[in-house]
């Protein structure tokens, strides 16, 4: 009787595991910058001995989203290292400026033909570009044919997208650029929105910016795959708004939104901004662009992680 039991138990067990399995994103990970602490461009060495950090800290993650491909060399470093640590990478090619979109593809195109394509997990082309509105929809959109072209004359099922703003993906007039893509890369943070970290947790405000997206995506582009590219909250830093810089905060936020999309079936990959605090980050705004690592500068976490 005690051995029919542990055979139904055994059962039970093997019936819930491919829920288990597939009830998560496929790709989990950082966007990460190709900066090393002291503002110098990242070695194959250093990009290593990042991955194998975030690869140490036990949960799974097993991708990278990266900003660029040409500059500091970050494809040519990287790509050798992600395939040392066994990591995936979502491949950034900038889309402006022209010259800058060209640098871009060749060094895309040069570490394709020495690489291979095993090691990607997707191209977007351009970040927060409608955001910024420094490209127009339809500009944006040739550009994502034309690197679609490129990559599928080595792999056909390569996806190619974008990465931007909740609020650009919502907004009609960036439809065009929508309609081009493969999958559709989503960033949103309720710091930047200004919410109080206890409103942010409670409202779903990030939960809730993904699902707009969704909603309006899905009502042209119904079969569209979502990403997320971008989310976190600082450590340190001025206010913004409502929203305060603290590690407590961000350590709930972490708990609480970042494993919401870690674990989302419904997303196909998504990446925490970032893993590491970046000291000589420019463009800040109060202090904080240099500390929404989970980690300081010298890869230690801030606290543990829940997912």
């Amino acid at each position: 009787m005690i051995f029919f039991h542990t055979l139904l138990a055994l059962a039970a067990t093997l019936l819930l595991l491919p829920t288990q399995i597939h009830a998560a994103t496929k790709y989990k990970g950082f966007s990460m910058g190709a900066n090393t602490k002291t503002g110098a461009c990242k070695s194959q060495a250093d990009w290593e001995a990042d991955f194998r950090a975030i690869k140490s800290w036990g949960k799974g993650f097993n991708c990278i989203r990266l900003y660029a491909s040409s500059d500091c060399g970050t494809l040519a470093n990287a790509v050798p290292a992600a395939q040392a640590v066994g990591f995936k990478l979502l491949v950034g090619v900038w889309a402006t400026d022209a010259g800058h979109f060209g640098a871009e593809k060749a060094a895309l195109l040069s570490a394709i033909q020495r690489f291979g394509t095993a090691w990607i997990a997707g191209v977007s082309v351009g970040s927060e570009d409608l955001y910024r509105k420094d490209i127009s929809p339809q500009q944006l959109a040739n550009q994502i044919y034309d690197v679609r072209g490129m990559v599928r004359q080595f792999n056909k099922s390569i996806q190619v997208g974008h990465t931007d703003t909740w609020t650009a993906w919502v907004d009609g007039a960036n439809d065009v650029a929508t309609k081009a893509c493969d999958m559709v890369i989503i960033n949103g943070f309720p710091y930047w929105q200004g919410v109080p970290i206890r409103d942010a947790i409670k409202q779903k405000t990030f939960q809730n910016s993904v699902w707009d997206t969704k909603r309006h995506i899905q009502a042209f582009a119904p079969n569209m795959p979502f990403w997320v590219g971008e989310t976190g909250w600082p450590t340190q830093g001025d206010h913004f708004g409502g929203a305060a810089p603290a590690k407590t905060n961000a350590n709930n936020y972490y708990n609480n939104a970042a494993c919401w999309m870690f674990g989302n079936i419904n997303l196909v990959g998504a990446f925490y901004f970032t893993a590491f605090d970046t000291p000589t980050s420019s463009g800040d705004h109060g202090g904080v662009e240099k500390y929404f690592g989970i980690a300081d500068s010298n890869r230690k976490l801030k606290w543990t992680l829940a997912c």
